[in-house]
């Protein structure tokens, strides 16, 4: 197994990220202006990541240089964390809609997808993760996922692994997904795969461990690019925590039923079906899920039917459990308590 860097994880030190993140991004402003062109636009929305809004003002910059000054630029100010979370009430009062940063989930003329692929060579960060990758000789191949921001490697890094000897197995998933060997922060159907291991390639932790959760039979290593380091996901400290809101949870009485109402990540049917089986369930609707939101709410605990992210990454910052809907049915007794799982996403919208 590779050894971590003396850095931690977060730390762009010894990385070449400084370099990296003063690269030029590819916002194809051609495609833009020629949407703008098509359709008299006059008013234009556009919606950033929250890692690229300080972007933004520049990139409307170049943009009122190739229009009519006419044409009006409109920065979504919304928190925006993937392609469900578009800026529904901008989109409805703009003629063009652009979101960057993310692949299309469903296929509409309403809305201009720019995903901004990385530049970062990923090979090096392979190679290294060979050393945690059982060889080619004693497996049955090894799946293959990734994020939107390096699909445009792809190709490259399946190239690089069937050169190293291995049969790399790889899917589409499902139709919540844009590319063979996508994953979201939601669902992992790419890594469904006949093969014991996943190489992750892609930032972060969150994505391979809900991999890992989903997958709990694979052995799933993490080949981070961004911070230059290989691990092998490892889902106790998660497990743990999420156990310990069950826990807590299964005294409460008053349920929060959370409906998020952004256009991705309403699962109506889903809180329904809650309430419906809960006299003492309340069905809040938010578009942003936050702390300070919920404080106000006379609740023993929440179910959170929005985005599993919410309830995953902010989970212990909430005054009272937080759970998902699989979690739910464990902490009011309807499943046992092994059947805790990672919550996923399926479909559109």
């Amino acid at each position: 197994m590779s050894q971590e860097s003396e850095y931690t994880q977060g730390d762009l030190r010894n990385t070449g990220m400084r370099l990296k993140h003063d690269r030029e991004w590819d916002y194809e402003l051609e495609r833009i202006v020629e949407a703008v062109e098509e359709t008299n636009a006059t008013k234009v929305g556009l919606q950033f990541p929250e890692g690229l809004k300080r972007r933004g003002p520049s990139v409307a910059d170049d943009l009122r240089e190739l229009v009519d000054d006419d044409v009006t630029f409109m920065l979504s100010g919304q928190p925006c964390y993937g392609a469900c979370d578009l800026d529904t009430y901008l989109m409805k009062r703009t003629d063009v809609f652009v979101h960057f940063g993310h692949s299309p989930m469903k296929d509409t003329d309403k809305v201009i997808y720019v995903p901004l692929f990385s530049n970062v060579d990923v090979l090096p960060i392979m190679e290294e993760a060979l050393e945690t990758l059982e060889p080619p000789g004693e497996t049955d191949g090894v799946g293959l996922v990734t994020t939107a921001q390096h699909m445009n490697r792809y190709d490259e890094m399946r190239t690089y692994l069937e050169d190293e000897g291995y049969e790399v197995h790889s899917r589409r998933g499902d139709e919540r997904l844009t590319h063979e060997g996508q994953v979201l922060g939601c669902n992992y159907a790419s890594a469904d795969v006949p093969a014991d291991q996943v190489l992750y390639v892609g930032g972060g932790k969150f994505h391979p461990l809900g991999l890992a959760m989903e997958h709990p039979d694979k052995h799933v290593v993490i080949a981070d690019p961004v911070n230059n380091v290989v691990t092998v996901a490892d889902t106790e400290k998660f497990l743990k925590q999420r156990y310990g809101a069950v826990h807590r949870a299964m005294d409460a009485e008053k349920w929060g039923v959370i409906f998020c109402t952004k256009i991705g990540q309403g699962r109506w049917e889903q809180a329904q079906e809650i309430l419906a089986d809960n006299d003492d369930a309340y069905l809040i609707t938010m578009d942003e899920v936050t702390p300070d939101r919920l404080r106000n709410f006379d609740m023993d605990a929440f179910v959170n039917t929005g985005c599993p992210r919410i309830t995953t990454d902010d989970g212990p910052r909430f005054h009272k459990p937080m759970l998902t809907p699989g979690e739910y049915e464990i902490a009011v007794g309807n499943e046992p308590l092994e059947n805790l799982s990672f919550d996923t996403f399926h479909g559109t919208w």
